[in-house]
């Protein structure tokens, strides 16, 4: 794996960790990442003095020509002038080359050290929350891209505009307040800038955010949207998504036009009218004539990088927001700390008192939810659609964390275990089977790549046990089939057997599976069953959400739900005949109840 432990990339670079309320931990990786690049930014720093220093080269060239040569007609004199001049500007363009690749090669560190992080965060269900509609992994890289591009050179640049104010002010005063003037002008132009665009281009990326997940969010559905006689209906919507972000963009797009041009417009003028000045100075015997075309140089070259700042604003303000979006986002990132390595877990899953509210809402999927199970047990979690036998079956798994509560197994919580570390004692099967791009195989091994031949092995071994092996053979390439995101290009049934063969893989302690049956056939349900039978054997805690009731007779425990509590958990038989009292046999009532459920 490139990224195994974003939490010691963190510490590596001094980042402290503390709990959710300590305000800190993640907030601060942004600022690490860019204090672990300050020995590139010192370097870069020191070639664009260098390379600002020899951009008064071709005026004290200009001066020489003027003041040396035309008044000795020293040809020698010119040709000597000449090389030092071409050495200087080749020195020059050298220097600029590698700037541009030491920001780049930092902006590279930057993503390797910050990425994990990001993508880290982006996966975790606080941070999708807290990034609202922004694109998390778009953000970053409009970050890095403004640390490395345009807005940094510009940024590098503009402290070395008073230098060149400096060296006009030593030609004559007069020409120094001229580019003074000259230089707060421009930089009132990029401060209107700012203030007049700012809100326009936060419109601007928040509807385009807007706009690109609506796209992505009705390309995932195209099959059903075709079958439906939706897909006009779609275009349309996207196509009013569309139009308000353009309108966001052409508003920011035409104030920053205007401001572009002025800019421009006013840099063009004072230079005309710096050398204008000059000369009239030369004409009234205060400088030379080669003081005239110095002196433009020098006031084109002082306004120059203060341009580059009004032509960039957008991409520096962008920046800035994506920094910003970025910061609050990984507020929320759940905490990577030092993990004590714990024991391998036998299988006791216990619960104390869980409970799990609806995001943005006070109403609760699962309340005060406690229950103990052993290895080797098979639980069947029944209950009326909406009973919250999903959401008991995510927390169980680590899918994701209780607002309240805790889940343990073998007596430590969950989230005492690094989720890395955890994960191979635990087979999840969710309802949406949730398959990732890529080979069978290595949606099986869960993208294992420790020890290929020994992965190999249990892949197959995995398979087997759910009864999927001779299935995959008879694909194009067996194990070496490429599949699409979610499953594409294999059948339903097909997804939720490979998907249980990835939750058997290695053999895990735990096993929840929120209704492994739904798209099986008579075959696929008998492979589950031999799978579930053999993972009791060999001690594995097992929890299954199931509607069929003949597939409930594996089950040693039942738990039965209603509306987000657990109303009844014990050995199948007692929980049957609580919900089902009567002189009916037990075993046919139980399979009524659950028909019912």
């Amino acid at each position: 794996m490139l990224y195994k432990n974003p939490g010691q990339t963190a510490k590596s670079l001094g980042t402290r960790v503390t709990d959710r309320n300590g305000g800190e931990a993640s907030a601060t990786v942004l600022r690490d990442a860019l204090r672990a690049c300050r020995r590139h930014i010192g370097y870069v720093a020191l070639f664009s003095a260098a390379l600002n220093l020899l951009y008064l080269a071709p005026s004290i060239y200009m001066l020489q020509v003027y003041d040396r040569v035309l008044v000795s007609g020293g040809l020698l004199t010119l040709v000597y002038i000449s090389v030092v001049l071409l050495a200087a500007l080749g020195v020059l363009a050298f220097l600029d080359t590698v700037r541009v690749r030491l920001l780049l090669a930092m902006s590279k560190r930057f993503d390797r050290i910050a990425a994990p992080h990001v993508l880290m965060a982006a996966l975790q269900r606080e941070g999708r929350q807290a990034a609202g509609q922004a694109q998390i992994v778009r953000e970053f890289d409009t970050l890095r891209g403004a640390m490395s591009g345009q807005p940094a050179l510009a940024a590098i640049d503009a402290p070395w505009a008073p230098v060149y104010i400096g060296v006009c002010f030593l030609i004559h005063p007069w020409l120094g307040m001229l580019t003074l003037l000259g230089g707060a002008t421009l930089v009132g132009l990029a401060f209107l800038n700012q203030r007049m665009t700012h809100k326009a281009m936060r419109a601007s990326e928040q509807s385009a955010g807007a706009m690109y997940q609506l796209q992505q969010s009705d390309a995932a559905q195209g099959e059903t949207a075709r079958a439906l006689g939706m897909q006009g209906v779609l275009v349309e919507r996207q196509l009013a998504a569309r139009a308000a972000m353009l309108e966001g963009v052409n508003d920011a797009g035409r104030m920053g036009a205007t401001y572009t041009a002025s800019t421009k417009f006013v840099r063009l003028i004072l230079q005309s009218a710096a050398l204008g000045l000059g000369a009239f100075l030369a004409l009234q015997q205060e400088i030379s004539a080669g003081g005239i075309i110095a002196a433009s140089i020098l006031a084109a070259r002082a306004f120059a990088p203060l341009e580059l700042i009004v032509g960039a604003w957008r991409q520096i303000e962008q920046g800035f927001q994506a920094y910003g979006v970025l910061n609050r986002v990984l507020k929320t990132q759940e905490i990577e700390r030092e993990f004590t390595a714990l024991p391998p877990p036998r299988g006791v899953v216990a619960l104390e008192n869980v409970c799990v509210k609806a995001p943005g809402s006070d109403r609760f999927l699962l309340m005060g939810a406690s229950l103990r199970a052993e290895p080797g047990d098979i639980i069947g979690i029944v209950g009326p659609s909406g009973a919250g036998k999903t959401t008991l079956v995510r927390m169980i798994a680590g899918a994701a964390a209780p607002d309240v509560g805790a889940v343990r197994i073998d007596g430590a919580k969950l989230t005492d275990w690094q989720p890395d570390r955890l994960g191979p004692y635990i087979g999840y099967l969710p309802q949406d089977v949730a398959l990732f791009a890529g080979t069978i195989g290595e949606n099986i091994s869960r993208f294992d790549k420790a020890d290929r031949d020994h992965a190999h092995a249990k892949i197959v071994a995995a398979a087997r046990a759910a009864g999927v092996h001779e299935l995959i053979l008879t694909l194009p390439q067996g194990y070496d089939t490429e599949i699409g995101r979610n499953g594409r290009g294999l059948s339903a049934g097909q997804a939720q057997r490979i998907g249980l063969a990835r939750a058997l893989y290695g053999d895990p302690v735990l096993l929840a599976l929120d209704e492994p049956n739904a798209h099986l056939d008579s075959d696929g349900e008998q492979a589950l069953v031999n799978a579930l039978r053999a993972a009791s054997a060999r001690g594995a805690c097992t929890f299954v959400v199931a509607h069929r009731a003949g597939f409930m007779s594996i089950a040693n425990k039942l738990l039965f739900m209603r509306d987000g509590r657990i109303e009844m958990y014990g050995p199948r038989d007692q929980v049957v005949a609580k919900m089902n009292p009567g002189p009916r046999p037990v075993a046919a009532s139980g399979e009524a109840s659950e028909a019912r459920s």
